[in-house]
């Protein structure tokens, strides 16, 4: 059932991108040679006027082909560069900008039925800097450190990508219809830490290293087994949670037994000091009832919250934040759907679905997003070449174009590999 749901999430949405390129060809007097859904061999096509109407082998892609859209043949009529660049232009940008209305749609679903995420403050802690600067409980964020909050996602996205420190705060609240600004600097919880993750909570092998944390540079390895601390056994993750909860770890070295090819090492460990600024509130992360006017409102600011995540994560990607192993495709995208359904299935048909509604929406939009992009093969590049004509009164040559669309798509079959094996390593 799971996978039946994502197929057609997956197909919708691209079935949605393709009927905008479809239409307005349609509407700009060029012919669409076929029009399918999926890829590969046909399972079932009819043709109607001048246009083939398929159904294929793999729900992962479709198409809209038109006459003439990767040739020079811009004098025969109904041709793709026959028509005017505006035409074509709004051609291209109607698969994306499908993409966005369709999320938008199923935005008003969901929050009519589910309502919006406010950013209010449910707790100022005691004697905080948050508390002496003036925050208090009931405000709602609408800008944190320069960065919009429009919902409480926004001020988890923005927690998510940018680590907080302990340099000064600027909250711009909503207060009784009123803004206030305020600033402070936060409080830090400070520990010691040895820097290393558990393969589980019940277990004592170093699954990783956390880099220039004391471990590392002690030259432990992933796969090595901590069996004792200053002479305690630690034997599971238990027995090491009692001795570090009795025998706190501060500045002072500690010694360090652990095991690795069945051979014993011992280890003289300084804890390093790691400090954790605190905002000094806890803001509100469930939903409340939209009305009236609020749920068209809260729609688009979700649409636009979806667009805003998926940029970040491509800034993310491209300053080296995020590498290719983060990225997932279509096998991806099929597991974290199902993984979805299966978490959501237990809390009843309303939720289950609004959550497969939700998945809907992030990928109709990031589908929107990454189709605009200025790269051959895409969408986005095509617009690049068709605005460079709509300025120069006068097309690139089409010959050099289609080979910059064609290495763009190798490159992208390419990347689609690559994404799609790593998408097969995360699932195995």
């Amino acid at each position: 059932m799971k996978i039946l749901i994502a197929v057609i999430i997956f197909s919708v949405i691209i079935l949605i991108h393709e009927l905008g390129h479809f239409l307005l060809a349609k509407k700009n007097g060029i012919v669409v040679t076929e029009f399918s859904l999926g890829m590969g061999p046909r399972l079932f096509s009819t043709q109607k006027g001048e246009t083939r109407y398929s159904i294929k082998l793999f729900p992962i892609g479709g198409s809209c082909a038109m006459l003439g859209e990767d040739t020079g043949e811009d004098e025969l009529p109904g041709t793709f560069n026959a028509a005017p660049v505006w035409g074509r232009i709004s051609v291209v940008a109607a698969g994306p900008v499908f993409n966005f209305i369709l999320a938008f749609i199923l935005s008003v679903i969901i929050t009519a039925f589910v309502g919006y995420d406010p950013a209010e403050i449910m707790e100022v802690e005691a004697n905080s800097p948050a508390a002496e600067a003036g925050l208090k409980e009931g405000d709602v964020i609408t800008e944190f450190n320069g960065y919009q909050v429009d919902v409480a996602r926004d001020l988890y996205m923005y927690s998510f990508l940018n680590e907080l420190t302990e340099e000064p705060i600027t909250v711009q609240v909503r207060r009784e219809g009123k803004k206030e600004t305020i600033t402070y600097t936060p409080d830090a919880s400070v520990r010691y830490l040895l820097g290393f993750n558990r393969s589980d909570e019940n277990s004592m092998e170093v699954l990783s290293l956390i880099e220039g944390m004391p471990l590392e540079e002690a030259g432990l390895q992933a796969g090595d087994v901590i069996t004792s601390i200053n002479g305690t056994p630690v034997p599971d993750g238990a027995a090491y949670e009692a001795y570090i909860e009795k025998h706190p770890l501060s500045q002072e070295a500690v010694d360090i037994t652990y095991q690795r090819d069945g051979l014993e090492y011992d280890a003289v460990i300084t804890p390093k000091e790691y400090r954790t600024p605190k905002t000094g509130f806890s803001y509100n992360m469930g939903y409340v009832k939209a009305t009236g006017f609020q749920v068209l409102k809260y729609a688009v600011l979700d649409v636009k919250y979806m667009i805003r995540t998926t940029l970040l994560s491509l800034k993310e990607l491209v300053t080296g934040g995020l590498g290719v192993k983060d990225l997932s495709g279509p096998v991806g995208v099929v597991d974290a759907i199902g993984t979805a359904y299966e978490e959501t299935k237990s809390q009843g048909a309303l939720m289950l679905w609004m959550n497969m509604l939700n998945m809907a929406v992030l990928l109709s939009a990031n589908l929107g997003v990454m189709n605009l992009l200025p790269l051959p093969a895409l969408d986005g590049g095509r617009l690049v070449f068709l605005l460079i004509e709509a300025v120069r009164k006068k097309p690139i040559n089409r010959e050099v174009e289609g080979m910059v669309h064609f290495a763009g798509l190798m490159l992208l079959m390419i990347l689609m590999v690559v994404v799609m094996y790593n998408d097969i390593l995360k699932i195995f």
